[in-house]
């Protein structure tokens, strides 16, 4: 077994002030509008959402964006592979998957199905299968 080295109080202190202000750690609920005004475009992170509560973020940030005037919002699902959703016999092993149920449930609500042009795989630049574009209407 290898033993850890002991911090000296330097280190020690450094880490108790970095934790309290991390400065260069993404905060994904916050919004950075540099990063999403390029292009008219939207990105948002949805890994570690449960379904309800990435359904409920899609919701919100299709509303918002509309009323913003986007004209594309780039949802990071995954791809899925580390999901849990296997374990459980009641949960369909795709629809278990952001990458497939965010899509359904926007097709699924009237409100937001009339907002959208279309839902597509986003390029291999952008996340691939791993993410989706979903483009908005010029209302």
């Amino acid at each position: 077994m290898i033993k850890k080295k002991d911090l000296d109080q330097g280190n020690i202190k450094a880490w108790e002030e970095y934790i309290k202000n991390p400065s260069d750690i993404y905060d994904k609920d916050k919004n950075y509008s540099k990063e999403n005004d390029r292009n008219g475009r939207f990105k948002y992170d949805l890994h570690g959402y449960t379904l309800d509560d990435a359904n409920r973020k899609v919701r919100e940030i299709i509303l918002s964006c509309k009323e913003k005037n986007y004209k594309e919002i780039l949802l990071i699902t995954g791809k899925g592979l580390h999901s849990q959703n296997d374990k459980d016999i009641y949960v369909s092993k795709n629809l278990g998957t952001l990458r497939y149920s965010v899509p359904e449930f926007i097709k699924s609500d009237e409100e937001l199905n009339n907002l959208i042009v279309s839902i597509n795989e986003a390029e291999i630049k952008d996340g691939g299968a791993g993410a989706i574009l979903i483009k908005l209407k010029n209302l």
